[in-house]
C-alpha cells in the first residue's frame, strides 16, 4: 500500500471567498469559498453555516467580520474579512419574534419581561442533550427571597436596547458567581449594576436565539448571554441556555409579560371513591418518590384481620437521596371530604427492621431512626415543592409489630378544605436516612 503523506499547512492568504449581496435584498449575502477544504463560517452576527456555498441574513446596518474556517488535508487555517451592511431593513425586523420579543415598530417603548415566578418550572435544569429540565424544576415562588422575581427586561426594537432593572440584586448561580463579582459557592444573591447601553440580536435559524451584548444577561445568571427561544407568544417566553461553569448542565427559565395575569381554570371539586386492596384492581395509580412499592406481593403472614393472597410491599431506601421516598395518589380534581374523610389502612410492620441505629439524619431533625409508624398526608400538589406548607399531617404509631393492624386516619379537621387534590402515604418517618420495609393492604376511604 502507498504511505499516505500530509498535504503542506496552508496559510491564511491561500484561502479566499467571495461575498455577493442577493439581487432581490442586499441585507442577504452569499458566501462562497474559492478554496479545497471542508468550510466553516462565522458570519458575525451570532450564526453560523458549513459548506461551501452558503449565506446570512444582516436586517441591521453594521459592520461584520465574518471568518471562514477551512479544514484540510494539510490541517486547519482561518480567515477573516469584514463586511459593511448600509442600511437597516425595517422589513426583516417585522417577523413574528421580533414583534414578540419587543411588541413591535409601534411598540417605542419596548416590551417588559418578568420571572413567571407562579408556574412550576419557572426555573429548572438537566442534561445539555435533553429537551426538558428532567432534573430539577423551581415550585412557584421558590427563591422568593432572592434578587430575582422583582428583575425587569426591556427589549426594544429601536435601536436594539435591552435594559435590565434588577433594583440592585441579581440571583446567580455559585459557579458562575465571579462574573458578578461574587465567590463560587451556593447560588447566592448578589449587588449587582448591570451595563448601559446593552444591545440585543436575534439570531434565526434551526435555533433561534436572543444574544445579548457586554455580558448581559437574563433572570438567573449562568456565566451565558445567548438564550435559545424554545417557545414565545406575546405573553409568554421560554428559554434554554447552558452554564459556563457546569457545560453539562442546560438551563430553563420562564418569563411572562410584565402585566400579564395568566389565566387560571380551578380544578373540580369531587367526591369519589378511593380504594385498593391489591388483590383486585384498585380505583387509584400510585405515584413513587424514592421508593420501591411492589403491588403483588404474596401476603407474608396471612392470619388475623388480614388473610388475602396479596398485598403491598413498601421498601423505604437507605441514603440521604431517600430521606423523603413517599407513594401518594395524584388527581386531576380538589378531593370534596365534607362527607366522607376518614381513611383505614391496613399495616403490617415487620419486627426486623432497625429501629434503633442512627445512620444519618440532617441536623435540624428531631427523628435519628425509623420509625415504627405510618404517615397519611393530604396536599396541594398546584404548590409544587411547597406543598408540605399547606398540607394537613396525621400520624398512626404501630406497637404491635409482625402481625396485621388496621389504622384509621380522621382529616375531620380539614373536611372543609377544597384545594386538595394528593393523597401520600409515608412510612418509617423522614428527614433520616436508614432503610426498611413495611406491608400495607386495604385502603380505602370510608362510605
Amino acid at each position: 500500500m502507498d504511505d499516505p503523506e500530509l498535504d503542506p499547512v496552508p496559510t491564511a492568504d491561500q484561502i479566499n471567498f467571495t461575498v455577493t449581496p442577493d439581487p432581490e435584498n442586499s441585507n442577504i449575502l452569499h458566501f462562497r469559498s474559492t478554496s479545497t477544504g471542508i468550510a466553516m463560517w462565522d458570519f458575525g452576527n451570532g450564526a453560523e453555516g458549513k459548506g461551501t456555498e452558503v449565506q446570512a441574513a444582516y436586517p441591521i446596518a453594521n459592520e461584520y467580520t465574518v471568518t471562514l474556517t477551512l479544514l484540510t488535508n494539510g490541517g486547519v487555517v482561518t480567515k477573516s474579512q469584514k463586511v459593511t451592511i448600509a442600511t437597516t431593513n425595517p422589513l426583516m425586523l417585522e417577523g413574528p419574534i421580533y414583534t414578540m420579543l419587543t411588541g413591535g415598530p409601534n411598540q417605542l417603548e419596548g416590551k417588559t419581561w418578568i420571572v413567571d415566578r407562579n408556574t412550576y418550572g419557572h426555573m429548572g435544569v438537566g442534561p445539555v442533550g435533553g429537551t426538558t429540565p428532567e432534573w430539577w424544576q423551581a415550585p412557584p415562588n421558590d427563591k422568593a427571597s432572592e434578587g430575582l422575581y422583582d428583575d425587569e427586561m426591556t427589549f426594544k426594537l429601536a435601536g436594539f436596547s435591552y435594559i435590565y432593572n434588577n433594583n440592585g440584586k441579581s440571583f446567580s448561580n455559585g459557579a458562575n458567581a465571579p462574573g458578578l463579582g461574587g465567590t463560587a459557592g451556593d447560588d447566592v444573591t448578589l449587588d449587582y449594576t448591570p451595563p448601559a447601553n446593552m444591545n440585543w440580536s436575534l439570531v434565526e435559524g434551526a435555533k433561534n436565539q436572543i444574544v445579548i451584548s457586554k455580558g448581559g444577561f437574563m433572570g438567573f445568571y449562568t456565566g451565558t448571554s445567548t438564550y435559545e427561544i424554545l417557545s414565545i407568544t406575546n405573553d409568554e417566553l421560554y428559554v434554554r441556555h447552558l452554564d459556563a461553569a457546569t457545560p453539562a448542565n442546560a438551563w430553563y427559565q420562564r418569563f411572562i409579560r410584565k402585566g400579564y395575569q395568566r389565566p387560571v381554570t380551578p380544578k373540580p371539586i369531587k367526591s369519589v371513591n378511593i380504594n385498593d386492596n391489591f388483590d383486585d384492581n384498585g380505583n387509584v395509580t400510585w405515584n413513587l418518590e424514592n421508593i420501591l412499592l411492589n403491588e403483588s406481593y404474596d401476603n407474608p403472614a396471612p392470619t388475623g384481620i388480614n388473610t388475602s393472597k396479596k398485598v403491598a410491599l413498601y421498601t423505604r431506601q437507605g441514603g440521604q437521596a431517600n430521606q423523603y421516598g413517599n407513594a401518594y395518589i395524584q388527581y386531576t380534581h380538589k378531593l370534596d371530604l365534607s362527607q366522607r374523610h376518614v381513611f383505614k389502612i391496613k399495616v403490617l410492620v415487620p419486627s426486623y427492621n432497625d429501629y434503633t441505629t442512627m445512620g444519618g439524619a440532617e441536623s435540624w431533625s428531631p427523628v435519628k431512626t425509623l420509625q415504627k409508624q405510618l404517615s397519611v398526608k393530604l396536599q396541594n400538589s398546584e404548590l409544587g415543592g411547597n406543598a408540605y406548607t399547606t398540607q394537613t399531617e396525621v400520624i398512626q404509631q404501630v406497637t404491635q409489630l409482625g402481625e396485621w393492624v388496621e389504622l384509621t386516619f380522621d382529616f375531620g379537621a380539614a373536611a372543609t378544605r377544597q384545594d386538595y387534590d394528593r393523597i401520600v402515604i409515608q412510612f418509617g418517618g423522614e428527614a433520616h436516612w436508614n432503610p426498611g420495609i413495611f406491608f400495607l393492604d386495604d385502603f380505602r376511604l370510608e362510605p
